[in-house]
């Protein structure tokens, strides 16, 4: 009578108790094979068995032996849990080919990995074809700025709104994330541009060229979430802002907030006048307004004095006025004039749209 596949390894239990340290080798991979020849027609009651089998045959087995049995049985959809799990938090050498290829392991056993383990396989997670939201959202938590660049580089990897809002926190603070962010496909478009004022020129531009395709609902989507957000905000106001904005105010609702006294303003040894009018007529924070001309932000300039209908000359002169200090000032005036002239007003609006959400109350941000 021919031995079924059910006794054959209850016999294998036996045999896995072997005290020989190379039979068990050999045993362990014949088992391998044998499930790997058709994992998918494996009943519970076998898979069971081949579970405690495998699994009880990886243990005190040297770390070359457990990473080759690994790389085998990632790739099977129906695999032996207790094995897997088994692995999954063994020594990275062994546990990446199941973090990064398995997709027998449940999202539970995901989150057990990413909330226990260290950073190899935290990132062993994130490299995975898909990383659900839950997941993605521990990473962000726990991993290192390699990780969460790791996470971020994988497009399989979807993110939460809160998890998204995180990760641009900490992108801000350094460079090195900020490519990887601004190229999320998934970044809502309210975060995106938070990052306009610290990523480079490059970065600028296609930050700008995607509110230029964004649909108005979508942008209408993107602030309603981003209102919820606590206002971004660079430094404190000064002393004298209360007053000076009201009087600006006056005059804004008066009509008499106009192009030349912005330039009038621009030449005022007290700097607060200006912030306020462009603030005020750009519709910004006087924040952001300050910002940009501190850290002469010519793009930025630009985008605001685009959005706020002012002609190409006043932006020369506030953008000459800004870099009166730097060396061929003058002769780039061309290229600032251009690109004020291919900025579309429409694109300038839509941007200074999420520029507005950075507005913050009283005097301290």
């Amino acid at each position: 009578m021919s031995r079924t596949p059910t006794s054959s390894l209850v016999d294998l239990i036996e045999l896995a108790k072997e005290p020989s340290s190379s039979k068990r080798r050999e045993l362990l991979r014949s088992v391998t094979d044998i499930f790997m020849s058709d994992p998918d027609t494996v009943n519970p009651m076998e898979m069971e068995l081949y579970d405690q089998v495998m699994t009880q045959l990886t243990t005190d087995m040297e770390i070359i032996v457990r990473a080759e049995i690994a790389q085998t049985v990632a790739g099977a959809r129906n695999a032996p849990l207790g094995l897997l799990r088994k692995l999954a938090v063994d020594e990275i050498e062994v546990a990446e080919a199941i973090l990064t290829k398995s997709k027998a392991l449940s999202e539970t056993d995901l989150m057990h990995v990413v909330s226990t383990q260290g950073q190899d396989h935290l990132r062993a997670v994130s490299r995975r074809e898909s990383v659900p939201e839950a997941v993605s959202g521990v990473i962000v938590q726990r991993g290192d700025d390699t990780t969460l660049h790791t996470l971020l580089s994988n497009d399989g990897a979807r993110l939460s709104r809160a998890s998204s809002e995180e990760v641009v926190q900490r992108a801000q603070a350094n460079p090195a994330l900020h490519e990887v962010v601004v190229n999320r496909a998934d970044l809502p478009p309210d975060l995106m541009n938070d990052m306009y004022f610290v990523v480079e020129t490059r970065l600028r531009e296609r930050i700008i060229a995607e509110n230029a395709k964004l649909d108005p609902a979508v942008i209408e989507q993107a602030l309603s979430k981003g209102r919820n957000r606590v206002a971004v905000a660079y430094g404190d106001f000064p002393d004298d802002y209360e007053k000076i904005n009201a009087d600006v105010e006056i005059l804004r609702r008066n009509e008499r907030l106009t192009p030349t006294l912005l330039a009038k303003y621009m030449r005022d040894p007290n700097p607060t006048w200006f912030y306020c009018a462009l603030a005020q007529m750009a519709d910004i924070d006087f924040l952001t307004a300050r910002h940009l001309i501190e850290k002469r932000e010519i793009d930025a300039l630009a985008i605001a004095c685009k959005a706020a209908g002012l002609d190409k000359a006043l932006f020369l002169t506030c953008a000459m006025i800004m870099l009166s200090d730097s060396e061929n000032a003058m002769g780039r005036a061309g290229e600032y004039g251009k690109l004020y002239l291919d900025l579309p007003q429409e694109t300038a609006m839509r941007t200074i749209r999420f520029w507005r959400m950075r507005r913050a109350e009283g005097k301290a941000a």
